[in-house]
């Protein structure tokens, strides 16, 4: 009876570890904040390609933002859409995060430092999604309509330099990008939030493998006892 009771809790166990699985799906590299800049207000909208391995659910993005007027306020809302193409195709959802949240996304922003020609170089989170893809592939992350203070805000421009997607659930490094007025694009500072649901290259997260870890401490404890 013993020994089932230890089977079920190591089962459980295993459970709770695989369905903490988070992190990163796709990294493009990291904030550049000196190289270029590509606009995401008005009329603007720049789109970034990202690769997926397998089926996974989408938490949000993190991305690298110049601003304008930094002082005079921060971003607090944007609009993004997830497409099969660069601003387009199939729409597999859309939204607009600000900082008061809701169904499109809470919007936070965090001042870094004030690069060489005296914008604001953010980082910007959109966090509280969850979109699934049901399989692996290519997708875009588009852009637009920032607003916030009397800023102006540009996504900032890294060429995929450092990139890490191939690292984490995607690949398909480094991103192509491009902007709905010019084309083609060199790709910008971001990274893809969320779980792989194939389990494929998944990583524990730390609290997980100590509760995994420690569990398995107790169940070969309960063991020894059992079998002497």
């Amino acid at each position: 009876m013993r020994l089932r009771f230890c089977l079920m809790l190591f089962g459980a166990l295993v459970i709770a570890s695989t369905s903490a699985i988070a992190g990163t799906l796709y990294d493009n590299g990291p904030i550049n904040g000196g190289n270029g800049l590509w606009d995401i207000v008005n009329g603007f909208v720049v789109s970034d390609s990202f690769t997926l391995a397998g089926s996974s659910n989408f938490t949000g993005f993190m991305i690298g933002v110049w601003n304008e007027c930094e002082g005079c306020g921060e971003m607090t809302s944007l609009d993004w859409s997830l497409t099969s193409g660069p601003n387009g195709g199939t729409v597999y959802a859309s939204g607009t995060a600000t900082t008061a949240g809701g169904s499109g996304g809470l919007l936070t922003s965090q001042l870094l430092y004030v690069n060489q020609f005296g914008y604001g170089i953010d980082e910007v989170t959109v966090s509280g999604l969850s979109v699934d893809f049901g399989a692996g592939g290519t997708y875009w992350l588009n852009l637009q309509n920032a607003q916030g203070g009397d800023g102006y805000f540009f996504w900032d421009e890294n060429s995929g330099v450092g990139c890490g997607g191939n690292d984490g659930f995607g690949g398909g490094c480094p991103s192509q990008a491009q902007d709905t007025f010019i084309g083609t694009i060199p790709s910008e500072s971001f990274t893809v939030l969320g779980n792989s649901t194939t389990g494929t290259g998944s990583v524990p997260e730390p609290g997980s493998i100590l509760l995994l870890g420690s569990g398995l401490v107790g169940l070969a404890g309960m063991l020894r006892h059992k079998l002497s």
